[in-house]
């Protein structure tokens, strides 16, 4: 789900950017709170963080067995590039930091059914390379007990338990860190460094190139899903045969081939089914599954009928060749300058797969 809302700074003043073309809890662009650190406040007690189906990389924590840390609590879902974006500097502090006091928690709430599957969770967070704890929150009882609306979200608390400063959306990195810094120092940690990590973000991880980003995230399943061009639109819950129109619009996309459109994401029915979908951005990502655990399913990548070449994701060679392999977000297009409107395509040479989110940066 995309933000309500996005919290800027500007002039030392919060601004609060309604976005009414967009509704639910993920954050878009970048987004910081703004308090300085000068004039921290306190925003109340950190809430419990009972109610994890699961801890990962520790055991249960407790906001009493805390007391005497600084606590910065990260909501993610795996999925997200909003927070995958974000993921290199929570990875960096937490190993900065955790000998002068810091402690990073991340609490996953799922947006998407398979990353309930406790499984999935457990296999992003050794790939992702997670070390800190984790406490998989599928039933989203920390999300509610923190009132949380947003992936990704970050609140910082104090030695006290009290929470400090909150951070919604990407961005705001430098200011965090500041507030960890001084945070530590109150703690009564004298020796903490004053330098910022340096961060050289790659692959999926590296910042949107937010100048030319003109497509938003768009969503397959019908219980989200706009600009769906195919003609007659979606039969819900049911094989249909899909077919594109003559020509897509900027941010139109459409199915091609034997699909049923559930509300969370469009299955394939037969081998060759296709989506293709007009954007204008540097890189294109797609949320897929097989739907079955353990069966692959191959696809053919294109971006204006031709073989990405240098403008291939990292998950897909240079002819567009791929597979879907697990449940994911896939990169297929990261394209050099300049950035033009473009026609993806993907086609899929088996049956058997689900798609579920297409994300820009």
């Amino acid at each position: 789900m995309c933000a309500r809302r996005l919290l800027i700074a500007a002039a030392g003043a919060s601004i609060v950017l309604l976005l009414s073309e967009v509704s639910g809890a993920r954050a878009k662009r970048q987004a910081q709170s703004v308090s300085t650190t000068a004039h921290l406040t306190t925003e109340g007690a950190l809430p419990s963080l009972g109610g994890a189906i699961e801890w990962i990389n520790s055991p249960p924590l407790t906001v009493a067995g805390l007391r005497g840390k600084v606590v910065l609590i990260d909501f993610w879902t795996y999925s997200c590039i909003n927070w995958r974006r974000t993921l290199p500097y929570l990875r960096a502090w937490a190993e900065k930091y955790k000998d002068q006091g810091l402690i990073v928690i991340g609490a996953h709430t799922p947006e998407f059914g398979f990353e309930k599957n406790l499984d999935n969770v457990r296999r992003a967070t050794t790939a992702l390379e997670i070390h800190y704890p984790v406490a998989v929150d599928s039933n989203y009882v920390i999300w509610q007990a923190y009132s949380n609306q947003y992936w990704p979200a970050l609140y910082i608390a104090d030695a006290q338990g009290r929470i400090r400063q909150h951070q919604f959306g990407e961005g705001g990195y430098e200011e965090a860190e500041r507030i960890i810094q001084q945070l530590l120092v109150e703690a009564g940690n004298a020796q903490v460094p004053r330098e910022l990590v340096h961060i050289a973000p790659r692959g999926v991880e590296a910042a949107a190139d937010w100048r030319t980003l003109k497509s938003p995230e768009t969503y397959v399943g019908y219980a989200r899903a706009d600009s769906f061009a195919s003609p007659g639109g979606a039969a819900r819950d049911r094989a249909h045969v899909y077919a594109a129109p003559s020509q897509l619009r900027l941010n139109e996309w459409a199915l091609v081939g034997d699909w049923t459109i559930g509300a969370e994401s469009a299955a394939l029915n037969g081998p060759g089914g296709r989506v293709v979908y007009r954007f204008h951005a540097r890189d294109l990502n797609l949320i897929m599954s097989p739907s079955v655990r353990g069966t692959p399913v191959r696809f053919r990548v294109r971006l204006d009928g031709e073989p990405p070449g240098s403008s291939r994701g990292i998950d897909v060679d240079e002819q567009g060749n791929g597979r879907v392999s697990e449940p994911r977000m896939y990169q297929l297009i990261r394209q050099t300058q300049p950035i033009a409107d473009r026609v993806f395509e993907i086609e899929f040479q088996a049956t058997g797969v689900e798609t579920f989110d297409f994300t820009f940066g």
